[in-house]
């Protein structure tokens, strides 16, 4: 990667990787994001030749946005909110449904300072990646993760590095 990116090294790095790997793969990704607002997106479109393998990303940060384009139902919403397996399961499916790609990886969470409750606690991040053609049916994996971080900041990396890793083929 060229010293000239704009995103921390690390990040840049994996993202390179997902590129090469998807590339010999022949997978399109796509992803929807949340609380890390665009940064895998633009993490994937700061690799030369991306555009093999990146079809489409949606940041959906307000809930609205996640029922309008991706298709999340509100009453999921209303149950389990928005940083909740289920939302980010419905999200993923949302993204592959409305993209070319192969995988979708969703993102939501509480990147701070404020926001967090004693259930879901600041740093609390939820992802989940769904394939189109899978052994599993197609069904969606999830995972929910509690970054320790400082700042903003550094949750939003820790969160964009899980969701690049979860890109991997």
């Amino acid at each position: 990667m060229p010293a000239e990116h704009l995103l921390p090294d690390d990040i840049c790095l994996l993202a390179q990787q997902v590129v090469t790997a998807n590339t010999e793969a022949g997978r399109k990704v796509t992803v929807a994001e949340s609380c890390t607002g665009g940064l895998v997106s633009a993490a994937l479109t700061e690799v030369p030749g991306s555009s093999a393998v990146f079809e489409r990303g949606y940041v959906t940060y307000a809930n609205s946005s996640k029922e309008e384009m991706l298709n999340v139902s509100s009453d999921i919403i209303e149950t389990f909110g928005a940083v909740s397996i289920a939302c980010v399961w419905a999200m993923a499916q949302g993204a592959l449904e409305r993209s070319g790609a192969d995988v979708a990886v969703a993102i939501s969470g509480i990147a701070g300072p404020g926001g967090g409750t004693d259930t879901k606690p600041v740093g609390t991040v939820v992802f989940a990646r769904a394939k189109k053609s899978s052994s599993d049916g197609g069904q969606p994996e999830g995972e929910m993760r509690k970054f320790d971080g400082s700042t903003r900041a550094e949750i939003r990396r820790q969160a964009t590095l899980c969701a690049l890793e979860l890109l991997l083929p």
